[in-house]
């Protein structure tokens, strides 16, 4: 395991390189062949790499789906091959270990996860009969959104029973993650009246006045109670001191909780009203990732966490601010846990590492899980 992720950790994968992306996936798909025989079926893209679909079990052909087997149930792995790092970055910071830590650009987030999603399989299908398909999905844009992923994840997951992500595990605790915020984000463009400010101040109407006005507002939307956070990150206007700014633009954040709160914020957002007679309000953006709610994972955290108990660990479970593909089969109301793939910290870091004492551990916890799912 530790030779495979040296070798992907080493081929180097950022979101909009296709052709580097596209050559550390071909790498996943013939360990995966040369250990399970699985079938493979790519989808093709034409900006981000190829999507894959990695398929084994009792009703998987290649080709288009018969009646028969759209009835047959499946297991859904998810995992992604793309990286934050720019192409050049193994130049100076290979994959490398020590006795306890591998360390390299995405070596944590998640190119660990990936290897042992692999070996998971592969020691699951050896050892049993499988009563469902097991459908690995692996993403190449999931650092840009899952732009051109989700609506395949999607409609793998409303074909499944339960969904696993080899997201990481939060930090060196290696909690899995049983709650993800959702994200949706914006851009308001506000529209004054320009005018010289000192010949004819009167008749300007100063869009930078307005958007501080809104900027109070979006700010103040922000709820700690309900963990709901706003956040405008990202502010600008005007073109010279003296003329009265008729153009100004922000860009913010929503982060919450549970899709009723996404649904409320959201609301108040579209419904924005200016607050200075003669400016106008545009809004543009939506819901990038819906939130995943505990109770979508809850069930399948308590058999991970008696599980883990008789292979001699234990397990936390932790809500973390950050999105990932499981938010999107989750929020279809698909039994979904995530935070199953490396135990180590930094991700898109530069000390970003994994525990390698971990990683047969976590291996195997996969593995287990499956097989539950799998009788």
């Amino acid at each position: 395991m530790l030779a495979d992720l040296e070798l992907l950790v080493n081929m180097e994968s950022p979101t909009k390189d296709k052709a580097l992306v596209d050559q550390a996936m071909e790498f996943v798909i013939r360990r995966f062949q040369e250990l399970t025989g699985g079938v493979v079926e790519r989808i093709s893209q034409a900006r981000f790499g190829d999507q894959v679909k990695l398929h084994l079990g009792i009703g998987t052909v290649t080709g288009t789906e018969t009646e028969s087997e759209t009835a047959i149930r499946q297991i859904l792995v998810l995992g992604h091959v793309d990286t934050v790092w720019p192409a050049g970055e193994t130049a100076h910071r290979p994959f490398s270990k020590d006795a306890q830590r591998a360390y390299g650009p995405g070596v944590f987030d998640m190119k660990c996860g990936l290897i042992q999603a692999i070996y998971a399989i592969s020691a699951l299908v050896k050892q049993h009969k499988l009563a469902k398909n097991i459908v690995f999905f692996i993403n190449s844009d999931e650092e840009m959104g899952s732009r051109s992923s989700r609506e395949w994840i999607e409609k793998e997951a409303l074909k499944s029973d339960a969904v696993f992500v080899l997201e990481p595990a939060l930090g060196a605790s290696g909690a899995l993650k049983t709650e993800r915020k959702g994200v949706a984000r914006f851009t308001l463009d506000v529209q004054g009246v320009s005018s010289h400010s000192g010949i004819d101040h009167r008749k300007g109407i100063n869009a930078l006045e307005e958007l501080a006005y809104q900027i109070i507002y979006l700010q103040g939307l922000t709820d700690y109670s309900k963990d709901s956070t706003v956040n405008v990150g990202i502010a600008s206007g005007g073109s010279a001191v003296n003329v009265v700014c008729d153009h100004a633009k922000a860009e913010f954040e929503l982060r919450v909780q549970t899709i009723s709160e996404m649904e409320r914020l959201v609301h108040a957002v579209r419904n924005m009203q200016p607050k200075l007679k003669g400016t106008t309000l545009q809004v543009q953006g939506g819901v990038l990732r819906p939130p995943m709610e505990r109770k979508y994972s809850e069930e399948l955290y308590t058999s991970a966490k008696g599980l883990a108990q008789q292979l001699g660990f234990s397990l936390k479970e932790a809500s973390t601010g950050g999105a990932s593909d499981g938010n999107f089969t989750a929020a279809l109301g698909v039994p979904t846990l995530d935070g199953l793939g490396a135990v180590g910290d930094g991700a898109h870091a530069l000390h970003e590492y994994v525990e390698i004492e971990q990683i047969a551990k976590r291996c195997a916890l996969l593995a287990h899980l499956m097989w539950e799912q799998c009788k």
